[in-house]
């Protein structure tokens, strides 16, 4: 049977409590959600940290901690991001991955506007550099693509050897500033890829149940959390666990198996 990895983004750089009490902040919060999922199928978590008064930060320190309590938890598969602070240098962004050496790390392969109030930078620059250093710190990067144009950019990096195949792709859709989560969208990008690439995909907000559901009949990989999506259904404030236990029951109803932190292992070729 086929195996679908359940990526969970518990946090995200903005949600805050007022928006869902559930939203992890502290390492502590944060590690204990991240195992809760991890019972519940997840076989890779997504990290964001936030500092004392809640904001997205980049600092080191908070994610050091966070991994550590993780890891006395549960040997799930971490996925750091590089983008929790839209201020945050190029050399900020990328100093965490060099002190944990994380499995992996987000790699947003272009710059956009975001949420039509403010810019992600992602130059040229950058991208270079935050793939010299994933290739030195042995972390493989997960291209996160929210158009089209991203997807040609990654395959420029990886045409110069910025990035080593096989890619794995995450696509975000429905952003403000980037492509909407309709079906078409992620056929479109999917379409795009080396054939050897594997790839997750995401819907925020209301359209995200279908886009896990076409993900999973494409097959590919899925990710859910409190990060993209605040609520279960209308009216009804979700959390990760609950949103990690219904991508199980799709990925099982549909006739796949749920992965296992292993097979995710061997599935993206992680050391």
């Amino acid at each position: 049977m086929a195996k679908t990895i359940i990526t969970v983004a518990t946090t995200g750089a903005w949600p805050a409590k007022k928006d869902n009490p559930s939203i992890p902040l502290t390492p502590q919060e944060i590690a204990d959600d991240v195992y809760a999922c991890y019972q519940a199928g997840a076989a890779i978590a997504h990290l964001h940290m936030r500092d004392d008064a809640g904001m997205g930060t980049m600092n080191t320190e908070k994610f050091e901690e966070t991994v550590k309590l993780i890891k006395e938890k549960c040997d799930i598969i971490l996925n750091l991001t590089t983008s929790g602070d839209l201020n945050a240098t190029d050399e900020t962004r990328q100093a965490h991955l060099k002190s944990i050496r994380p499995d992996m790390a987000s790699y947003d392969c272009g710059s956009m506007n975001w949420m039509h109030k403010s810019l992600f930078i992602n130059s040229p620059q950058f991208l270079e550099e935050l793939g010299a250093t994933m290739q030195k710190s042995n972390v493989k990067p997960e291209i996160e693509i929210f158009d089209a144009g991203m997807v040609y950019n990654s395959l420029h990096y990886k045409k110069k050897g910025v990035l080593q195949g096989p890619l794995h792709y995450q696509f975000v859709l429905g952003a403000a500033g980037g492509s909407t989560a309709t079906v078409e969208n992620l056929v479109y990008l999917k379409g795009l890829i080396p054939e050897d690439s594997t790839w997750s995909a995401l819907g925020i907000g209301k359209d995200h149940m279908k886009i896990m559901y076409t993900a999973i009949a494409m097959g590919g990989h899925i990710r859910v959390g409190l990060e993209d999506n605040l609520f279960y259904g209308k009216g009804d404030l979700a959390t990760n666990v609950r949103l990690v236990e219904r991508a199980a029951d799709a990925i099982r109803t549909y006739g796949n198996e749920v992965a296992t932190v292993a097979e995710a292992r061997e599935i993206l070729g992680l050391k």
